[in-house]
């Protein structure tokens, strides 16, 4: 696929694109962080909350600006921004492939028709121009942010025009490729990938697509696997804008290349039914069939198009989480596992330190360490059940090393917000980044209390004491309102603005009041050996402690209901 005219001073023009892509990709993250204050957040929101409303803003999104790569790489650029939740990108992402379909459509139906790339962009900037020059720095920052967009579309469009597609008669040799068996088929996958990537258009890759099929040069089969590889290829775009920011850009972008990888596996799992299935609906809707009449490939690749993104849509749609865990594994946060990082979203350091970015990361970090704490309860819970030697010792060992993380956590996001008040203005910031600093301290003070709890127990061990039916009760019933507290408090940390204070309470006063009934509960009675009657100041002990917990935890809630 060596395109002529193409040498060292076209190479240096599409690097320099991809530059650009990069470049518009970063500003356009770094104005959003510093804009995001809680009303853009809450509209995000409201526009992803729930799948269905997620694909349908993809959607949309594709069909007003007929580029679905261009609302991948905003996607991306919003979750590298911390504003949009991998989680509620994917089915955003989904959205975006159906919204392309609608467009290629559009395309057989009425010919090819698209807009200028620099005719979205070159407004952008002139709307950004009146900005920049204002005071105001919010309006500054409003400037960066249409100024990062126009970039996004003019980059987009110079990758393409700076990679000529070949014609269809510098493609004349794919007519040999057709008779390989199974392995034609993936070979014009991987071509089609490769085209796209190329042209950056699923709609110029299928005029291609259509052009070789109309001189005969491939059939419809084929025509049909290098329709599913520029699937692929469309991927390409977002990738590289990826690779400029955090980890959760990278997942994002990965995403939406899983998606298409699954559903092409799928596709050609399913090949000659799924050719079959087109052949007769393009029959029954234009009357002709597709694999001896040329006039209706163009629908027959249009329908398949379709089929292929909506199907495949639906279907992962049911998979989000799964995605995510799966993406999540293919690009870790610093080489390494989340439980042994340092902050896991405070690492990109081209990216400008904003106090919105701040605490939107510092946000993001805190529910990381309150879902680290709710899992430290149950560790200790299991801490009292188990009686195996080597599963207690491993067990001290993960809370030991939870503990340690917690401490360092809670260093780094002091450290990290004093950073961010330096720039901060305004007193509604001051109070958001004290609130963090709170929040962090609580959640390490949590941390030291449940390894306090699990030393108390492995001293209990070392000195061969034991619990009584009554006794282990009494602290089973203790860790149920610690893991309750817990989840309350991680509710509160992820749902910011909804803060439900009474439901902490209460969870606190019945730990408090169940602490004060076991203590005032019977003894153990003489019979029931000299051990479980020293086993008593332990539970007292572990009761004292565990209050001491439930307090932290609900100190968490009642700072973020002050600020609200």
């Amino acid at each position: 696929m060596a395109m002529q005219g193409f040498g060292l001073w076209g190479l240096l023009m599409l690097a320099g694109s991809l530059g650009l892509l990069v470049f518009g990709m970063k500003l356009m993250s770094a104005s959003l962080q510093q804009v995001a204050g809680p009303r853009m957040r809450r509209g995000v929101d409201a526009l992803t909350e729930g799948r269905s409303r997620g694909v349908f803003t993809g959607l949309a999104l594709t069909a007003v600006m007929q580029y679905s790569s261009v609302v991948a790489v905003m996607v991306v650029s919003f979750v590298n921004s911390g504003i949009l939740s991998l989680r509620r990108a994917i089915p955003v992402l989904i959205g975006a492939n159906i919204g392309t379909t609608l467009k290629l459509l559009l395309f057989a139906a009425i010919g090819f028709s698209a807009w200028q790339l620099s005719s979205v962009a070159l407004p952008l900037l002139a709307l950004a121009l009146p900005l920049l020059l204002a005071r105001s720095p919010r309006l500054k920052t409003a400037s960066n942010l249409l100024v990062g967009m126009a970039l996004l579309f003019l980059a987009i469009g110079l990758v393409r025009d700076h990679v000529p597609p070949p014609s269809a008669a510098t493609m004349g040799f794919l007519h040999t490729l057709q008779d390989l068996g199974p392995v034609s088929a993936l070979l014009f996958v991987a071509i089609g990938a490769l085209l796209a990537i190329t042209v950056q258009s699923s709609s110029v890759a299928l005029v291609l697509t259509l052009a070789l099929c109309g001189a005969g040069t491939i059939n419809f089969s084929s025509g049909a696997a290098l329709v599913l590889g520029e699937n692929i290829g469309t991927t390409f775009t977002a990738i590289i804008a990826a690779q400029a920011g955090n980890a959760w850009a990278k997942r994002a972008a990965r995403a939406h290349l899983l998606v298409k990888l699954i559903g092409v596996a799928g596709a050609l799992v399913l090949f000659k039914p799924l050719l079959e299935g087109i052949a007769a609906l393009t029959q029954w809707i234009n009357g002709a069939d597709p694999r001896t009449d040329a006039s209706v490939l163009k629908w027959a690749l249009a329908y398949l198009h379709f089929a292929f993104n909506v199907l495949n849509g639906l279907i992962l749609l049911q998979c989000v989480p799964w995605l995510e865990r799966i993406v999540t594994r293919w690009v870790p946060a610093h080489n390494a596992p989340d439980a042994q990082h340092r902050l896991t979203y405070m690492e990109d350091p081209m990216m400008a330190l904003t106090p919105e970015l701040s605490l939107l990361e510092a946000e993001n970090e805190a529910v990381n360490q309150a879902k680290r704490c709710e899992r430290m309860v149950g560790m200790v819970r299991k801490l009292l059940l188990t009686a195996d030697p080597e599963a207690q010792a491993a067990l001290h060992k993960r809370i030991a090393k939870y503990a340690r993380i917690s401490e360092r956590v809670e260093l780094e996001l002091s450290r990290f917000l004093a950073q961010a008040g330096i720039g901060a203005t305004g007193e509604a910031t001051g109070r958001r980044l004290e609130t963090m600093r709170s929040v962090a301290h609580s959640l390490e003070r949590t941390a030291a209390s449940l390894l306090l709890m699990a030393r108390t127990l492995e001293h209990r061990t070392a000195e061969g004491l034991w619990f009584d039916p009554v006794q282990r009760r009494d602290l089973l019933s203790l860790f149920d309102l610690l893991e309750q507290a817990a989840r309350i408090a991680v509710r509160n940390l992820e749902e910011p603005g909804t803060c439900d204070l009474g439901e902490a309470e209460r969870t606190d006063q019945a730990l408090r009041q169940h602490g004060r009934s076991a203590r005032t509960g019977p003894e153990p009675q003489p019979d029931a050996g000299t051990r479980a009657l020293r086993s008593s100041p332990v539970l007292s002990a572990l009761l004292g402690t565990g209050e001491e917990v439930g307090g932290h935890l609900l100190n968490i809630s009642r700072v973020l209901a002050a600020a609200q």
